[in-house]
């Protein structure tokens, strides 16, 4: 398969994504800097994170990603942003009052939820996809598929037609946003077991064809 690109930010889990990555067929490459990306020719582009939003927006911009991402998605070429991935691209965060990349128009706040669903949301939950048709659900049922989540911070797109699947707890939220050959997910795949697998071959199959 062709190359995809990792973004490091500093404050992900490189080994685990890149190792699922790599269990799929595909061939992962970390880059750090725009130089990198450039001379690899990837033809996807992955953006994990796990930590605070403050630390992944801060390390972006200081590397000048930031620009190459928001650059990468305007231009459709697939792009997969993962956890704190997702969150980095719309445009605020009240994790800290952060700006984020502002690709998305919505916002990040901080879960409101009764006293029975302990923050953070943490472990295996089941999702609903919205989008049936997006090839990043080839594979996978249109609901019911178990995913593992860690997060205390969701995403409200202004555009609800962003939502590329769902969650319930206590209380619906976005667990993932895709349009075109862009792609989000507050879960994480690369902890999911086979079916987060099914989405990072999905993702690599995409970025080969392109």
């Amino acid at each position: 398969m062709s190359p995809v690109a990792v973004i490091d930010t500093g404050i992900c889990n490189l080994r685990s994504v890149t190792k699922a990555l790599e269990a799929v067929g595909a061939a992962p490459h970390v880059v750090h800097r725009p130089a990198d990306l450039a001379a690899l020719g990837a033809r996807g582009l992955v953006l994990p994170g796990v930590g605070a939003l403050r630390d992944c927006v801060a390390s972006l911009r200081s590397s000048g990603l930031d620009a190459v991402v928001r650059e990468w998605i305007a231009a459709d070429r697939p792009f997969l942003g993962v956890c704190l991935g997702m969150q980095v691209l719309f445009d605020h965060s009240e994790e800290g009052d952060i700006q984020g990349l502002g690709v998305f128009p919505g916002q990040v706040v901080r879960f409101r939820r009764p006293r029975e669903c302990k923050i953070p949301h943490m472990g295996w939950n089941s999702v609903r996809f919205l989008q049936p048709e997006s090839p990043l659900r080839a594979g996978l049922a249109t609901e019911g598929e178990a995913f593992y989540f860690v997060h205390s911070f969701h995403c409200v797109p202004t555009d609800s037609g962003l939502t590329l699947a769902e969650c319930d707890y206590g209380g619906r939220f976005c667990a993932a946003v895709g349009r075109g050959r862009v792609f989000a997910t507050q879960f994480h795949p690369e902890k999911s077991q086979a079916k987060g697998l099914q989405v990072y071959r999905n993702f690599a199959l995409l970025a080969d064809r392109t």
